[in-house]
């Protein structure tokens, strides 16, 4: 009878780690809006977004959370595609609120209380988003140009990282479907692919962001992106 009860409880056991592993392999409804929502505010596809806004409201994203969102998409496709996308959920919520639909706001960002320079604390949370210590001088675009190190490093990596109604992953996530949807930016994409799976996307979860890029972009990005993702030793 205890043998009986044992071989119970490990098979039990056996499925729920089964379905935990199934589970990590896809996108949930969020995940899904956040890639559709950032991919057409990439390419300024405003009448599919206005779609995707809705869905992403019926789906549990907050007010806030797209709105958060929308904001990041200018570090990575420009104001002018922000901006278009800010003023689509704009309609979308006074279209809703006029059929008396009441979508929840969401928490707001938290104070800011670092005591460290931006500098220092946007070098923190690359370095924590890599998983790679940043040593020794300055290479590439940042030697080159060392202003763009500092305003990637106190802007994107501080100001908005360090906006707390995102979580990295789903600020990644944006940021991966951004890319994956305009063309030419493949070195980004691939440094940000790496960036996803050392924070825990994993690669099914980014199969299925490709299948939505080529379903709202089209086959020849999403062929990009998953060649990016295979040049990935991981």
């Amino acid at each position: 009878m205890k043998k009986s009860v044992l071989l119970f409880f490990i098979i039990l056991f056996s499925l729920n780690m089964n379905a935990q592993n199934n589970e990590s392999q896809t996108l949930n409804a969020q995940q899904q809006s956040i890639v559709n929502i950032a991919a057409l505010t990439a390419v300024g596809n405003l009448s599919s977004l206005k779609t995707q806004l809705h869905a992403g409201l019926d789906g549990g994203l907050t007010v806030n959370e797209i709105k958060e969102i929308l904001v990041q998409m200018y570090a990575y496709c420009g104001f002018p595609r922000c901006l278009n996308g800010i003023n689509t959920f704009m309609s979308v919520i006074d279209e809703r609120k006029a059929k008396g639909i009441v979508d929840v706001e969401g928490k707001e960002a938290s104070p800011i209380v670092d005591t460290q320079s931006k500098y220092e604390t946007g070098k923190q949370t690359l370095q924590q988003l890599t998983g790679i210590e940043e040593k020794g001088p300055k290479m590439g675009a940042n030697a080159f140009a060392p202003i763009i190190d500092t305003f990637l490093k106190e802007h994107l990596f501080a100001d908005i990282f360090s906006r707390d109604v995102l979580s990295y992953q789903q600020r990644e996530l944006a940021t991966i479907s951004v890319l994956s949807a305009l063309e030419g930016v493949a070195p980004q994409l691939q440094f940000h692919l790496g960036v996803g799976l050392n924070i825990g996307i994993t690669k099914g979860q980014l199969m299925q962001l490709f299948s939505i890029i080529q379903a709202q972009i089209g086959e020849k990005q999403a062929e990009v992106a998953k060649n990016e993702l295979e040049k990935i030793k991981k």
